[in-house]
C-alpha cells in the first residue's frame, strides 16, 4: 500500500510518500518538505505565533493535496517537541485540523524515543545485541535503550538544537562563556538520567539518528548522502572534540559551506554539537553509527505491524 506520512517536526514538515507492505523495507516513493522551524517561532509566552501557525497550516493543506496527487491510501499525521510543549498546542491542532482538514497526533517525547528506536532495531536487526539510541531533534533529545524492539528505557530531554540556540544564542554567535554555561547545563541534564540506560549494562551497539547527527557525522568525514544509505557512517568522538572549537569561531557563512549544513540551520550547528559530544561522553561512546531511519519510518513500521495483526484470520 502507498502511504503518506505527515511528520512535524521542530525545525521542518516533511511529508515522506513510501510504498509499504508487511515484511519489506518501506520504500520512498516522494519527498515534500518545507522549514517551518517551529520551535523558533514562539513568543515570550511559550506559544505558537500567528505566522507560524499560518506556516503550518499551509504546509499541512499542500501536504493534502501531494498526498491525495501521490495516490496514497491513508495519511499518518503528527507532531513532536514543538506543538507538545507550546501553550496552545490545542488551538494550533484546531486550526489546522479546521482549515487544512489534517488530525495531526502529538506524540509524547517516549513515544517519539520508542518509535525511533523500533527503526534502528529494525534497520540493524537482532545482531545490534543491546542497543542504545540517540536523536537530537530541534526541540528535544531521545535517548532509548535495549535488547529487544520495545526499548527498555525511553526519554526524552528539552535539548533540542533550535531550542537551545534559540534559548541561550538568540542567533547572535555563541561566545565562550555562553558556550560554557550551555555546554554544563548540557550535561547535567543528560547525567541526571544517565542511570536509566546504563544500569542494565553497556550496550554492544550504540547509533544516531537525526538531520543534526548526520550533519556532524559529515562534517566529521562520512560519506555524503549522494552515496546511498547502505554505506557506513560513523560520528567519532575524538574528531567530533576537535571540531567543536572550529564550529564555534566559525561564522555562518563559514559554517553553510561545510559539507552536511543546511544554511537555514548553521546557528543550530554549535549546540547540536555539544549535545552530541555530551551523549558520547556521558555515555562513554567512542563513536556512533549513523542511521539512515529514525522516527518517520518508525511510525510506518509500527502502522504496519498493527495491518498485520488486524488481517490475521
Amino acid at each position: 500500500m502507498r502511504l503518506g506520512v505527515l511528520d512535524i517536526g521542530s525545525n521542518t514538515g516533511h511529508l515522506l510518500v513510501v510504498d509499504a507492505h508487511g515484511g519489506a523495507a518501506p520504500l520512498p516513493a516522494f519527498s515534500h518538505k518545507q522549514p517551518l522551524r517551529l520551535a523558533e517561532h514562539l513568543d515570550e509566552h511559550g506559544a505558537v505565533t500567528q505566522a507560524g501557525i499560518d506556516a503550518l497550516t499551509q504546509f499541512c493543506a499542500s501536504a493534502v493535496q501531494v498526498a491525495e496527487d501521490m495516490g496514497c491510501a491513508d495519511m499518518l499525521g503528527f507532531a513532536t517537541s514543538a506543538v507538545r510543549d507550546s501553550v496552545n498546542s490545542d488551538d494550533v491542532l484546531e486550526h489546522v485540523k479546521r482549515v487544512a482538514g489534517v488530525d495531526l497526533a502529538v506524540l509524547s517525547g517516549e513515544d517519539e524515543a520508542r518509535l525511533t528506536f523500533l527503526a534502528v532495531r529494525r534497520w540493524f536487526g537482532w545482531s545490534a545485541g543491546r542497543l542504545a539510541v540517540f536523536d537530537i531533534g530541534g526541540g528535544s533529545l531521545e535517548i532509548a535503550g535495549g535488547s529487544d524492539e520495545a526499548p527498555d528505557v525511553a526519554w526524552s530531554l528539552p535539548l533540542g538544537a533550535a531550542r537551545l540556540a534559540r534559548a541561550w544564542f538568540g542567533g547572535d554567535k555563541p561566545d565562550d562563556e555562553a558556550v560554557r554555561q550551555l555546554r554544563r547545563q548540557i550535561r547535567a541534564d543528560i547525567a541526571s538520567d544517565a542511570g536509566h540506560l546504563l544500569r542494565p549494562g553497556v550496550p554492544d551497539r550504540a547509533a544516531a539518528t537525526s538531520k543534526t547527527f548526520r550533519s556532524l557525522a559529515r562534517i566529521c568525514g562520512a560519506a555524503p548522502s549522494g552515496d546511498g544509505a547502505l554505506v557506513p557512517r560513523t560520528l567519532e568522538r575524538e574528531t567530533l572534540a576537535g571540531w567543536i572549537p572550529k564550529l564555534i569561531a566559525l561564522g555562518p557563512d563559514d559554517l553553510a559551506s561545510l559539507p552536511g549544513v543546511s544554511p537555514s540551520r548553521t546557528h543550530q550547528i554549535v549546540p547540536g554539537a555539544l549535545v552530541a559530544e555530551a551523549c558520547m561522553d556521558i555515555f562513554d561512546l567512542p563513536a556512533l553509527e549513523i542511521c539512515p531511519w529514525a522516527l518517520r519510518e518508525g511510525v510506518i513500521l509500527e502502522r504496519l505491524d498493527q495491518i498485520s495483526v488486524l488481517s490475521l484470520p
